[in-house]
């Protein structure tokens, strides 16, 4: 019933929220001219706190339109080449005739949508033709379409590198890098042509039992029978997705959050502030960035606690005991594709060394073809994402791309 005290909730507190977004675009507008303007404003700062601190389900736009290409810009267009159910194989396409290495970005089914790496595909853009794997929201997926666990999202990473062919790269953010390094090594024992030249695991859990974070001590301290019975819901009937079960994008929303609090809600005190002084830059700033963070989407149930248990708890990559369709998966299979794992020093989620743990199981690989990176002062959305990504991580990034093709 989870979902549905949620659903609930929401369809009562949305047009509040409606409101409140109206409301305070009128007030604003008056401020300047009313006698009581400093109470105005106060009170319209507290009516767009309100308006922006719930939860949506409609995926944002990427909003990338162009991209610089040395001293020129090109047009950035949006393409669907290859769909499932599941996912669309987006292209970021580039009104130019220039060549550059074919990269596919494997985007978290996590919670957020994949427009929560905007700032690691508009980077990318600049050398490389980018493309990501835009995961749907599963309350929009009818049951007709069938299962999604972790075997069916290791097959979509296949089936993605195959549709953009030999010579290309991938990069792996996050939770996906598990699922990554997995189809590697298939296609690599399978000698598959599309298998890639080089595989970049950013920030992810290869092996949680090193350094183990917060997220990683929940997973081992509860049963599978709790996760299923605390954790997963059903859509409700007025969805596309209706009686799917799913473990709903606000509840990991919520994990998060409570990790820091205490930073969010400063975060919110923040904006309020920035509201009242009209510091439009810093409201701006703050708005962006949680429009996209409170943008939640329901991962599949079977994705979720079989990630969970074959991950989080049994560590079957790092020990040796993956499957995928029922074959071992074999990591020392990788043989040619360049591995490149970086690392956040901050990163309260993957801890240190649970990513680079990926180069100790690519035992075949020779050590010109490892590379690993830990990046000082940035937590786990900094390697993926702002500044020290721009240009500490992503100049990395391209040398090893640069390297292997």
């Amino acid at each position: 019933m989870i979902y549905q005290f949620y659903q609930a909730q929401s369809d009562l507190v949305d047009p509040w929220r409606k409101v409140a977004r109206h409301s305070s675009r009128i007030l604003r507008s008056l401020a300047p001219r009313a006698p009581y303007g400093l109470f105005l404003r106060h009170f319209t700062a507290a009516l767009d706190v309100f308006a922006h601190a719930g939860t949506t389900h409609a995926r944002p736009a990427y909003g990338i339109k162009s991209v610089a290409l040395g001293n020129d810009k090109a047009k950035v267009s949006e393409e669907v080449v290859f769909s499932t159910p599941f996912a669309d194989l987006l292209h970021f396409k580039k009104d130019s005739d220039r060549a550059q290495p074919k990269v596919l970005v494997v985007a978290p089914l996590s919670g957020h949508f994949a427009t929560l790496l905007r700032n690691t595909i508009e980077t990318l853009l600049q050398d490389h033709d980018v493309y990501v794997t835009d995961w749907q929201n599963a309350r929009d997926i009818p049951t007709e379409a069938g299962r999604f666990g972790f075997d069916e999202y290791v097959e979509h990473v296949i089936t993605f590198l195959e549709q953009l062919g030999p010579r290309a790269h991938v990069v792996g953010v996050c939770q996906p890098t598990v699922a990554v390094l997995a189809a590697v090594a298939v296609m690599s024992e399978d000698n598959n042509p599309a298998t890639p030249r080089s595989m970049t695991l950013m920030a992810g859990p290869i092996d949680t039992r090193r350094n183990p974070t917060k997220v990683n001590l929940l997973a081992k301290s509860k049963s599978m029978h709790w996760f299923e019975d605390k954790m997963i819901g059903v859509v409700p009937w007025r969805f596309h997705g209706a009686g799917r079960r799913v473990y709903p994008g606000f509840m990991q929303l919520t994990a998060f959050m409570s990790m820091n609090l205490d930073k969010h809600i400063g975060a919110h005190v923040r904006q309020f502030r920035s509201l009242v002084t009209e510091d439009t830059e810093a409201a701006t700033t703050h708005s962006m960035f949680y429009d996209e963070y409170l943008a939640v989407m329901d991962l599949p149930a079977e994705f979720y606690l079989e990630t969970v248990e074959r991950i989080f708890m049994r560590h079957e990559l790092a020990v040796g005991e993956l499957h995928y369709k029922g074959r071992l998966v074999k990591p020392s299979a990788i043989k040619r594709t360049f591995l490149f794992t970086v690392e956040g020093e901050r990163d309260d989620i993957c801890g240190l060394g649970q990513t680079a743990a990926a180069l100790d199981l690519c035992t075949s690989l020779r050590p010109a073809l490892k590379r690993h990176h830990v990046q000082t002062g940035v937590g786990h959305y900094g390697v993926f994402s702002g500044k020290r990504w721009q240009t500490e991580i992503y100049p990395r990034v391209r040398e090893v791309i640069q390297f292997s093709t």
